[in-house]
């Protein structure tokens, strides 16, 4: 069983490269996702080239148009993960609280936990690779309270920070440690189901948020059908250059401003 579990543990990221653990708070693209949002990046700053300025020349200021945008895209795509982990971690935690109730000590009970996870996941999920993980540096002699603090801190999920926190100091102090573990697991599981619900209702308004910024495309699109030669003035001299200038920094501020906005922090 050691021999597997020191298999299923060697590092991982989630860029599919097999060589390091996954830093939650720092996204990195896979080869698929680099190519991807790539061709995006590439796609919107030849648009924007276009229709702000109706110039390929101008392709060379926008690619800082490019840039934002992939980091926009990996925030959005790293927090998604994040949200990912937090439902799983739940359902982690809960199975670790249900096996100390049967009688379990802690690390029996994240090996118990860890075939639940399986079942319900699948061993390839972020929760399975960070239980694996941990049960292959416990079969190491690796404290388990250190290895659920360096799943935290990696992390940047306030609720894991807490758990391991909270797991080290009831292993320090001693007293009834299954107690304290399950108190702690019904207090994080309140509380990851309230953010569950608050993330539900900003997705209608991320939603909203995505129309509205095509909103102002599709009516100059529409002025432009309707009305032939009508944008022509702001375009190839310097007075329209500069007047799409600002119109292009003030629709990136707003977009800017719509992700502070939405940024929720759970």
């Amino acid at each position: 069983m050691k021999k597997n579990l020191r298999w299923q543990v060697l590092p991982y990221s989630h860029a599919d490269n097999g060589k390091a653990l996954i830093d939650y708070e720092h996204y990195q693209f896979g080869r698929k996702e680099m190519i991807l949002y790539g061709l995006e990046a590439i796609g919107m700053v030849l648009f924007f080239a276009y229709f702000f300025y109706r110039s390929y020349w101008a392709v060379i200021p926008l690619v800082s148009v490019g840039i934002f945008f992939l980091k926009r895209k990996r925030m959005e795509l790293g927090k998604k993960q994040q949200d990912i982990l937090k439902i799983q971690f739940k359902e982690a935690v809960l199975s670790i609280s249900a096996g100390m109730r049967a009688g379990y000590s802690a690390e029996n009970a994240l090996k118990e936990a860890y075939k639940d996870m399986v079942r319900m996941f699948g061993r390839q999920s972020l929760i399975c690779r960070e239980l694996a993980y941990i049960l292959g540096g416990m079969s190491n002699n690796i404290p388990v309270e250190k290895l659920l603090q360096n799943f935290g801190n990696r992390s940047g999920v306030e609720e894991i920070k807490e758990f391991g926190e909270i797991f080290e100091i009831s292993k320090k102090n001693g007293g009834n440690i299954g107690q304290i573990i399950t108190q702690t697991v019904e207090i994080i599981s309140r509380k990851l189901e309230i953010d569950r619900e608050i993330s539900t209702l900003v997705s209608a308004k991320k939603l909203e948020q995505k129309i509205m910024n095509l909103v102002p495309f599709l009516i100059l699109f529409y002025v432009s059908a309707t009305s032939k030669g009508f944008f022509d003035m702001l375009y190839h001299n310097v007075a329209g250059i500069l007047i799409m200038t600002i119109g292009l920094v003030i629709y990136g501020v707003a977009i800017y401003m719509e992700d502070k906005i939405m940024d929720i922090q759970l």
